[in-house]
């Protein structure tokens, strides 16, 4: 008798897997429902829960760098026993003409005032056309996440330079895969999703940041893992910082410009 419930319990529970596997029910998820988010009439355009970050009117989103961003990693480390303390606000120095913001040389590099962590952003940018320049010299900028981890702006239609340099690179750690520059005078724009790296108490590197990148709709960095800060001499390692952090546009020397510049929180 003993066998026999045995069995049927061991059939009855075999029907009842059986069921569930072949119950189209059985696998729908209803919670938790997505926000409702209304996309952008045009490409490029912010979505209904963009932050605008420049709408070619004016900066009042973004102020002069406070604290910068290191070219070597004693200069980052210099700079993260810096962040959390009181820093001057001086305004952006940039020029706003047509709708763009232009990067006024000399005047340093500005960031956002508000702070950023894991994001979506939308930036477009224009490498103004400079007989006579060449190389790292031609249209020099770049944006920095979380004012540490930089995507390279430069002219590189027809321009030769290190690969690891060029627009799209993930600066001198990972050459884009593939160059879809438009020509000097020309707007082009940048769709970078960026997720931010975790630390733990100590200050080890629980997950690094990782970066996907879409140069004018072209996918050139596919969820690339960050080394460190993307330094410009010796080679990079993660140092603490914040969860959140401006984001920086670069001042080097020349006239870029930019606009329709929007960031989703993620």
């Amino acid at each position: 008798m003993k066998q026999h419930f045995s069995f049927i319990f061991a059939l009855l529970t075999t029907h009842l897997a059986f069921a569930q596997i072949t119950d189209p029910k059985a696998t729908e998820v209803w919670e938790p429902v997505p926000p409702k988010v209304t996309p952008g009439i045009f490409p490029g355009s912010p979505p209904s829960d963009a932050i605008i970050l420049f709408d070619g009117k004016d900066l009042s989103q973004w102020r002069k760098c406070a604290l910068g961003y290191g070219g070597k990693m004693e200069d980052v480390e210099a700079i993260a026993k810096k962040y959390g303390s009181e820093i001057r606000e001086e305004p952006a120095g940039w020029e706003v003409k047509d709708g763009a913001m232009i990067v006024k040389p000399g005047t340093g590099a500005i960031e956002t005032k508000q702070a950023f962590g894991d994001v979506q952003l939308h930036v477009e940018w224009l490498a103004p056309v400079d007989p006579g320049k060449e190389g790292q010299q031609y249209s020099n900028s770049g944006v920095f996440l979380m004012s540490n981890y930089e995507i390279q702006v430069l002219n590189s239609y027809e321009n030769t330079t290190y690969p690891n340099g060029q627009a799209g690179a993930v600066y001198k750690q990972s050459i884009p895969m593939a160059n879809a520059s438009r020509p000097p005078g020309e707007w082009q724009s940048y769709d970078i999703v960026f997720t931010a790296p975790r630390f733990d108490k100590a200050g080890k590197v629980l997950k690094p940041a990782t970066i996907t990148a879409f140069h004018n709709g072209i996918l050139v960095q596919n969820h690339f893992e960050l080394k460190g800060p993307t330094i410009y001499i010796g080679h990079p390692y993660y140092v603490q910082h914040p969860d959140k952090l401006p984001i920086i546009l670069q001042d080097h020397g020349d006239k870029v410009r930019f606009r329709n510049i929007w960031v989703r929180a993620l």
